[in-house]
């Protein structure tokens, strides 16, 4: 494999700082972008301290359009879509001004991000490659976990659309589903529905919701190692062959290719 610049977003924290190090450690060449300026201090530290010159640390808060633009003007062989945030909850009563701001961070601004590279790259003749975090929820839906995940089919479907249309000009294009691994993104998105959730005014209860996450996150699979996850990233990322969607562990892709057959006989 030819040594790669990547860049990456949502890099302050979990998988994308992990394996922003490990890469980097690998001999690529990473501009890990982190979403808020006190993050880019600390990162910049840490990479210092480990010996890692090749690791450059820079803001990118995808809600700024002048950092996309800035971002849009650097020079890198692979971009990887990883910065997100999640909106759990009933679907039927979570308020809308919510889904909508989950879809502008996990899907707009990214789409709006990546056009621009891509139309670079383009123009330029650039061979590059787009990968996108996804989920294993990006492959099928549970209650509670809908507006989330919906987002995700969204970056599906984007993805998906975008290997068809970009295979002429010779970028490819993945993605990445990981399966609920402990980084405490999952618990914190957990958290959000309780900022809004009214026992006075929903039928949802606040202590059933919390009930059922609980028991989620108290199973093996509800809370693994996050290591497995950082491994695989550190080699689909940078590399030049490998499959368009990569779930991970193999348990959870054999359960959604099981669910996925199981929805055709699926009834009201």
């Amino acid at each position: 494999m030819t040594t790669k610049t990547i860049l990456i977003t949502g890099a302050g924290s979990g998988f994308g700082k992990a394996a922003a190090i490990g890469m980097a450690k690998n001999g690529h060449n990473i501009i890990a972008t982190v979403h808020v300026s006190s993050q880019v201090t600390p990162l910049r530290e840490e990479a210092t301290a480990l010996g890692l010159t090749n690791l450059r640390v820079e803001r990118l808060d995808l809600t700024d359009p002048y950092d996309i633009k800035q971002a849009q003007s650097w020079d890198f062989d692979v971009l990887w879509n990883n910065a997100g945030m999640g909106e759990a909850g009933p679907v039927w009563e979570i308020p809308v001004d919510l889904v909508r701001k989950n879809y502008e961070v996990n899907v707009f601004l990214p789409l709006t991000l990546t056009q621009g590279v891509v139309q670079k790259w383009v123009r330029e003749g650039k061979r590059g490659k787009v990968v996108f975090t996804s989920s294993m929820g990006g492959l099928f839906t549970p209650a509670n976990w809908g507006t989330y995940v919906s987002t995700k089919h969204a970056l599906e479907a984007f993805a998906e659309a975008m290997q068809q249309e970009l295979t002429q000009y010779g970028i490819k294009v993945q993605t990445i589903n990981p399966g609920a691994y402990y980084t405490g993104y999952n618990e914190t998105m957990a958290d959000n529905p309780f900022r809004w959730l009214d026992d006075q005014v929903n039928f949802t209860k606040r202590v059933d919701l919390r009930k059922g996450f609980d028991d989620f996150f108290a199973t093996p699979e509800g809370k693994m190692d996050a290591q497995e996850m950082i491994d695989r990233m550190i080699d689909i990322v940078p590399a030049d062959e490998g499959k368009f969607r990569n779930v991970v562990p193999q348990v959870v892709e054999d359960m959604l290719k099981d669910h996925q057959l199981a929805a055709w006989e699926n009834r009201i």
